[in-house]
């Protein structure tokens, strides 16, 4: 098992960033990438980035590319989505989640609590 415990949601105003954080404990030798999703009201859960656990392979959505950065140090067993020059659309519950590669949902067998991320314009 894996647990996720993502931090550092909030409200900022459009143009602003913020950085979330998630920390990994348990099984972490089992992770093979670590993602970011989001999700917003009356909206599917949707691939933000994902970045291997030990590989250089990252990807992220057309939406997010050129001003968010996902990282991950899998000696501190953290991941974290840097986000620049937010935008009002950008408001959602982002999750972490950990398992196998890509834009799925299903792909991933763990996940976090979610945090809330609000931009004002």
């Amino acid at each position: 098992q894996v647990q996720l415990v993502e931090s550092g949601g909030g409200s900022v105003q459009a143009g602003g960033s913020l950085t979330l954080s998630c920390a990994a404990s348990g099984r972490t030798s089992s992770i093979y990438a670590i993602a970011w999703f989001r999700q917003s009201p009356g909206k599917e859960r949707e691939i933000v980035a994902y970045t291997m656990w030990r590989g250089p392979t990252t990807y992220y959505a057309d939406s997010v590319q050129g001003r968010f950065t996902i990282s991950r140090n899998n000696i501190k067993n953290l991941s974290q989505l840097q986000m620049d020059a937010l935008k009002p659309e950008d408001t959602a519950v982002y999750y972490c989640a950990a398992g196998n590669m890509g834009v799925f949902p299903s792909l991933y067998d763990y996940w976090g609590q979610g945090t809330q991320v609000t931009v004002s314009s």
